[in-house]
């Protein structure tokens, strides 16, 4: 078998123009298109990296953002927590303050309207002993009684001579009122020491079946007297002084 050089020489001439052909408008843009995905690829994917580090940072600036405001919350809502317990201990103060006023007020008026009874329970005790005393007195005044206290009195003018010639001032009489009529002895015994006080005053003696036993005495514009009532009227004074706290009165 023989070989035909110039078929085999034109077939590979063929072939060469076939792959230059090829070469030429089949492969150059397939090869160019695929450059040209790749690098669309690639700057896609450089756009991808691109906006994902973007998203990732937005994120993270989101996060730090709600770390953010979280911690502000919890601040605000720590500072409301706290303005809140001070006001409610402020209220609960203020109410309690209150409480112990108004119950000192109450105790204080409790403790006045006690005293107010008290002195008001003391006070009818006393006037009804007082009165009762003035009617004893009275029930059982007698001679006796009255001389007893006349006779008191007399002691007493020695003490007053003084104050009785400045009551006498120009009075020329000395009058001496009784409930019943004194008996001799002590009439003279009154006007001995009436007339040793207040030399030249004549003495006079009346009296008064309305009168409270004992002796009423007025010289000039002075009046001084010596009664049952007038014992029971100081013992008043007394109790009067001592509910107020005043000092002791002389009742006789």
């Amino acid at each position: 078998m023989s070989i035909d050089w110039i078929t085999v020489a034109a077939q590979i001439v063929n072939f060469l123009v076939l792959v230059w052909l090829l070469k030429r408008f089949l492969y150059s843009p397939i090869l160019d298109g695929i450059d040209a995905r790749e690098r669309q690829i690639t700057e896609r994917m450089a756009e991808a990296g691109r906006i994902r580090a973007e998203a990732e940072a937005a994120q993270a600036e989101h996060r730090a953002e709600i770390a953010r405001l979280k911690a502000g919350r919890e601040g605000v809502l720590e500072e409301v927590r706290a303005e809140a317990e001070a006001e409610r201990d402020a209220l609960l103060a203020a109410t309690r303050a209150r409480l112990e006023r108004e119950q000192a007020a109450l105790e204080q008026a409790r403790a006045d309207e006690a005293r107010r009874f008290a002195a008001d329970l003391e006070l009818r005790g006393v006037s009804a002993l007082l009165a009762l005393l003035r009617k004893a007195l009275r029930d059982l005044s007698g001679e006796t009684l009255e001389q007893r206290i006349v006779a008191r009195a007399a002691e007493r003018l020695r003490d007053m001579a003084g104050d009785l010639a400045d009551a006498a001032g120009d009075s020329p009489e000395a009058v001496i009122t009784t409930q019943a009529a004194l008996p001799d002895d002590l009439q003279r015994d009154l006007t001995r020491r009436i007339t040793q006080a207040m030399p030249g005053t004549s003495v006079v003696f009346r009296t008064d079946p309305d009168q409270s036993p004992g002796l009423n005495l007025r010289v000039g514009g002075a009046q001084l007297g010596w009664t049952a009532d007038s014992y029971v009227n100081g013992l008043q004074r007394i109790l009067a002084d001592a509910r107020h706290g005043g000092g002791r009165a002389d009742a006789a």
